[in-house]
């Protein structure tokens, strides 16, 4: 039996291009607003507009891809993106670019499940924390290296390119994929099961979403967060929450979706905390300030390959939990630094926590990977993708909360210390061991997925 590294490096590019693709046209929207003859707020549909569906899809997505071949799937997904990417810069008018977003994120909401599936499918399970370490860490690099791409071909190009510019690395995804993976199974059209759970799960999502991002100092919106629980709820008590649940409970894992939702909450509220701070606080300029921040993601990038290498040495949980525990120690140094900031202070400590993000991401994605049953590995890359969204979202909303009840002269330290307990939180929930690890068959030379 061989491994499939090629289906690694497919899974590693297209978890870049869809995280990318989260944070890139952020900066791009008065450009579009301006372009497109639209209100600031009409353009900001250009970015909700793809992450709404992400969110929104990702469960019910998992439990469907657990029915099919994951060739086709992945084939019409990456296809579909690049599709709808293209029609987003060719867009003449604002509801155009909005619809062809729409397609994109539902298009990127089953690359995010297959990602962790195509993976631990594609290797045997001795070279799991190396081959998880690749998708774990190019996905959080394309998120964090977004807003400084998207800068660049604004300011040559236009912002028609910040869509155009995934297109060749899709195109040369879906060339690899299509020599590489052999027939596993026909396409298989979504029910009414799959519908009804995207009604409830998704709409209940979508709204917290709505409601992070949109409700800084509008209620209205805010009570969109009181009113998600509801379809969340009959979600989880019907048929299309249970069997979901179900998989969690018998493997385990609970904790340590816990844990990744921490982690990415803590980075999340550090990462806005600290930009904010440099730049309104300490009057930083926001090129420092931008390279002050690379050094999370210098850090993360290095150490995410010997993360894997560590894991399939010495164990996927001590290395998951070493991580965490550089990454709480990285945030937990910031809290002192008072009120005298400089680029190089933060910066090292910043290094320091991503050295730790960069060791523990492969590791906790293989370990929680490993544990779903062999029919189920789509359902729980679908979990685990949501636990990681709702964290990215909900870190900068608690934040916020928390840097406006300190006041503006402690507002920064209360931020931090937030952030700091998010990723101290992570560390015993991936210590403590679940339940033994459900059998995921190894790949043959036959077969690829689920």
């Amino acid at each position: 039996m061989k491994d499939r590294w090629v289906l690694v490096a497919v899974a590693g590019a297209l978890s870049f291009v869809a995280m990318l693709d989260m944070n890139i046209v952020n900066v791009a929207l008065a450009d579009i607003s301006a372009g497109l003859h639209v209100s600031a707020t009409t353009a900001q549909w250009a970015a909700l507009a793809y992450q709404l569906p992400v969110v929104a899809l990702l469960l019910p997505v998992g439990r469907w891809l657990d029915g099919m071949g994951t060739r086709p799937a992945l084939l019409a997904a990456t296809g579909g993106f690049a599709l709808f990417g293209a029609l987003a810069a060719l867009a003449p008018w604002a509801a155009w670019l909005i619809v062809a977003r729409i397609g994109q994120g539902m298009c990127a909401a089953v690359l995010f499940v297959l990602m962790p599936v195509l993976v631990i499918r594609a290797v045997r399970p001795a070279a799991r924390g190396r081959a998880m370490s690749v998708p774990a860490t190019l996905g959080p690099l394309g998120a964090m290296t977004g807003p400084a791409v998207g800068g660049l071909l604004l300011d040559h190009l236009g912002w028609r390119w910040v869509f155009l510019v995934k297109i060749p690395f899709c195109l040369l995804a879906l060339a690899l994929a299509w020599k590489a993976m052999p027939e596993d199974g026909a396409w298989r059209a979504p029910d009414r099961r799959f519908l009804a759970d995207t009604l409830l799960v998704g709409g209940g999502l979508a709204m917290l979403l709505l409601a992070f991002t949109l409700g800084s100092g509008r209620p209205p919106w805010v009570l969109l967060a009181l009113a998600a629980p509801v379809p969340l709820w009959w979600w989880l008590r019907g048929p299309g929450g249970r069997p979901v649940t179900g998989v969690l409970r018998a493997a385990g894992l609970f904790r340590a979706h816990g844990a990744v939702l921490a982690l990415a909450a803590g980075f999340a509220a550090m990462h806005y905390v600290v930009a904010l701070h440099l730049q309104r606080d300490e009057g930083v300029s926001a090129t420092a300030t931008g390279l002050t921040v690379l050094a999370f993601p210098l850090g993360m990038g290095l150490a995410g390959p010997l993360g894997g290498r560590l894991a399939d040495r010495y164990g996927l949980r001590p290395v998951a939990v070493t991580g965490a525990a550089l990454t709480a120690a990285g945030l937990l140094l910031l809290i002192p630094l008072g009120d005298d900031w400089s680029p190089p202070d933060v910066a090292w400590r910043l290094a320091l926590a991503g050295l730790g993000m960069g060791l523990s991401g492969g590791p906790t994605q293989a370990l929680v990977m490993g544990a779903a049953p062999a029919e189920r590995t789509a359902t729980v890359g679908s979990t685990v993708q949501v636990a990681r969204s709702l964290g990215f979202t909900i870190g900068p909303a608690l934040a916020t909360a928390a840097w406006a009840l300190a006041g503006s002269g402690d507002g920064a330290r209360a931020g931090l210390t937030l952030a700091a307990l998010a990723a101290c939180l992570a560390v015993p929930l991936l210590a403590l061991p679940g339940r033994p690890a459900a059998a995921v068959p190894e790949p043959t030379d036959d077969t690829v997925s689920t």
